[in-house]
């Protein structure tokens, strides 16, 4: 858990000083409601959890691996019964003719007909089917895992441009009321330079300085719709909906102040648990490997009926006879396969795939180190962002102090335009550090709620 020192004096000062520039719109959106949004409606999102329905139907296909093969075959033929002897090897499709060898070549054409119900069954394989079921759920749990993963980092995405967004929209108002300022010297200038007061080239000056506050008005603007067109590109909300509210970053400090935050929780982080699943499904693999080559113990059955045009004598008979069955047969048998060379492709294919779970358990043990270095450097970096905020608001208060006092002293004409530009540019300069000081914490604990897996304890400090 962080400790802060004096943080409530820190909280006073930041609602003090933050309710300066905190802005709630009536149609600004909260950070969990855009992450709700992102969720439902991003299209990453969308075709990841797609692939995830994929593998879940693919391992449910695998999970009937083990469905026996019955296949019905029916066959009319007309050919001749020429027959010598001799062995040969059945390479592709090779007529049978099972007729004996006669001493006089006859190519009389013989009609036959076949009929065959063929049962084949691997009724056992020493494990193989188990080892294919576990794979492919470790298969869909890689899937599921890198869809969380890829929701965790959208998230966090998300979570950045909605705090880059709140950042342009303060600065917006900090330029706004520069301009206002501005504007206020100018007129105070015209009615000085009327009375004969001040010089016109003052006028010039103020104008000058009113046109490049309305300038950087402009861009800041433009980067803030930039910001808004990526968020509605992931949320599917039009860009203009998407205002951030201001006033957030008040609760999260108060929040902050009264030490409600959060302890690491890095053994069950999104991208820890996609690496141990990436492990795992490669254990499960090495099993496969084993139980693959293991041998097989098949059932299988057959029974047919067959008639031909040729008699028991030899004799050729008409073709008509050729119909219908004439003899009907059965075959059972239970036999078992196994390929004495599998021993050495078990061999070298089983030492590949622990090669590849040695990877990946090292990829595993690299993701743990750097998270809990990018969690020691979230803690500095909120302890640094901290530190600073204890200090921008004196800032602050001294430049709006000065800028006050140049001000009435430019109208009493004991000072120039020159050093209430200056004092101006350091009230402006302190406004924007402020700012930026907020932002700064802000992202600092929410890039340390991402890098612990907390992202959910920032959020509702935020309710």
């Amino acid at each position: 858990m962080l400790r802060f020192k004096h943080s409530w004096c820190l909280a006073i000062l930041l609602l003090a000083t933050g309710s300066l520039y905190a802005q709630t719109p009536d149609k600004s959106i909260t950070l969990k409601d855009l992450l709700k949004q992102v969720s439902q409606n991003a299209p990453t999102l969308l075709s990841d959890s797609s692939a995830v329905l994929i593998r879940e139907a693919q391992a449910r296909e695998t999970g009937y691996n083990w469905l026996p093969n019955l296949k019905l075959n029916y066959q009319v033929n007309l050919g001749t019964n020429n027959n010598v002897g001799g062995p040969y090897f059945g390479f592709g499709m090779v007529p049978s003719n099972n007729r004996g060898v006669r001493d006089e070549s006859n190519t009389t054409a013989v009609l036959a007909n076949l009929g065959i119900a063929a049962f084949d069954m691997e009724i056992y394989n020493f494990g193989a089917y188990k080892a294919q079921n576990k794979v492919a759920d470790a298969e869909v749990a890689v899937q599921q895992r890198q869809f969380e993963t890829s929701k965790y980092n959208l998230q966090a995405y998300t979570i950045d441009n909605y705090l880059q967004l709140m950042r342009l929209q303060e600065y917006l108002t900090v330029q706004m009321r520069n301009i206002e300022r501005n504007q206020e010297i100018r007129r105070s200038i015209r009615a000085l330079a009327k009375s004969g007061i001040r010089a016109g080239v003052d006028t010039s000056i103020a104008e000058a300085e009113l046109s490049k506050s309305r300038l950087n008005y402009i861009e800041l603007k433009n980067q803030a719709e930039q910001i808004r067109l990526k968020l509605s590109a992931i949320s599917g909300m039009p860009s203009q909906a998407i205002i951030a509210d201001t006033a957030a970053e008040n609760k999260l400090f108060n929040q902050s102040a009264e030490s409600r935050l959060f302890y690491a929780d890095t053994t069950n982080h999104p991208v820890i648990r996609y690496y141990q699943s990436l492990y795992e499904n490669s254990l499960q693999r090495e099993e496969l490997v084993k139980k693959s080559y293991n041998p097989k113990i098949s059932l299988q059955a057959a029974a047919w009926g067959r008639a031909a045009s040729l008699d028991a004598n030899n004799n050729f008979t008409s073709l008509r006879n050729g119909w219908g069955f004439q003899r009907e047969n059965y075959l059972v048998g239970l036999g078992i396969t196994y390929n004495l060379f599998d021993l050495k492709r078990r061999q070298l294919k089983l030492n590949t795939q622990k090669i590849t779970s040695q990877y990946t358990r090292t990829k595993l043990n690299e993701q743990k180190v750097l998270l809990a270095a990018s969690a020691t450097q979230a803690d500095a970096n909120v302890s640094t962002a901290m530190e600073r905020l204890q200090e921008i608001p004196k800032q602050l208060k001294a430049a709006n102090a000065a800028y006050r006092q140049k001000f009435s002293l430019y109208k009493s004409g004991l000072t120039d335009i020159i050093e209430l530009n200056a004092a101006l540019a350091l009230l402006y300069r302190a406004e924007i550090d402020f700012i930026s000081a907020k932002f700064s914490y802000t992202q600092a604990l929410f890039q340390k709620a991402v890098t612990e897996n907390q992202v959910n304890t920032v959020i509702n400090l935020l309710n």
